[in-house]
């Protein structure tokens, strides 16, 4: 029976993502973040589970992968097109099934960012060496990064970074470079701890410090923050 828990608790992360497509969709972004957030809990909770309960299978760990697609894959993208929607006018005046539309290809680059993911977590699941550690940024760290940017626009109440965020060529190169890091070939630890000593984990512990003071202080701006942090902390660890 407890073989179960981790696949049902990651079958909860697709959910989320289910719910948060739904809103995405309806560009009700505040309950999309709030749902995709959800998800990847999950996401971390199944993991933490089966190595709790010893029950790690290939099952759950394909299962893993089809659910971060949901979640971090297909969610950002939405997320993207409606960002990129948001910030131009104009397109094709179109009739479908007798409904006046516009239709604009610009918002359609947003799902680089889903094509990427695909890519990547189909990498992942034949590369035996990311166990310690991720060769590029994990798909649940990018769709932070992207959802945060209609966060910062609703609860941040800045009039440069409104105008930055709804800029199309900021969005176009963001999607760009979400796609490029997504698969670099960069190596950035993972938060997974063997055990708690700070001589073994000091980066880590850092990261989660420093990190948890920059939300407090910057609320939603930290999150972009955060990400090079942990891109900057990555490397670091790494010379060292």
């Amino acid at each position: 029976m407890k073989q179960h828990i981790p696949n049902f608790i990651t079958l909860l992360n697709v959910f989320c993502g289910c719910i948060a497509i739904v809103f995405a969709v309806l560009n009700q972004l505040e309950f999309t973040a709030i749902f995709m957030f959800l998800g990847i809990f999950f996401d971390f909770l199944d993991g933490f589970a089966a190595r709790l309960l010893n029950v790690k299978s290939e099952l759950g760990v394909q299962l893993d992968s089809l659910a971060d697609m949901v979640t971090s894959g297909v969610v950002p993208g939405i997320v993207m097109f409606q960002l990129l929607n948001m910030s131009q006018t104009g397109g094709w005046n179109l009739d479908v099934f007798g409904m006046h539309t516009q239709l604009s290809l610009l918002p359609l680059t947003g799902f680089i960012i889903t094509l990427a993911s695909a890519y990547r977590l189909a990498g992942f699941n034949i590369d035996e060496n990311q166990v310690s550690s991720f060769m590029g940024l994990p798909t649940p760290a990018n769709a932070i990064l992207i959802v945060s940017l209609p966060l910062i626009l609703i609860y941040q109440n800045n009039d440069a970074l409104n105008g930055l965020i709804l800029n199309p060529w900021f969005l176009i190169g963001l999607t760009l470079l979400s796609a490029y890091l997504l698969n670099a070939r960069i190596e950035l630890f993972a938060l997974k701890f063997e055990n708690w000593s700070f001589k073994d984990n000091g980066t880590k512990y850092l990261f989660l410090i420093g990190s948890l003071v920059m939300l407090l202080t910057l609320r939603f701006l930290a999150i972009p923050i955060i990400i090079i942090f942990y891109i900057l902390a990555s490397l670091i660890q790494k010379r060292v």
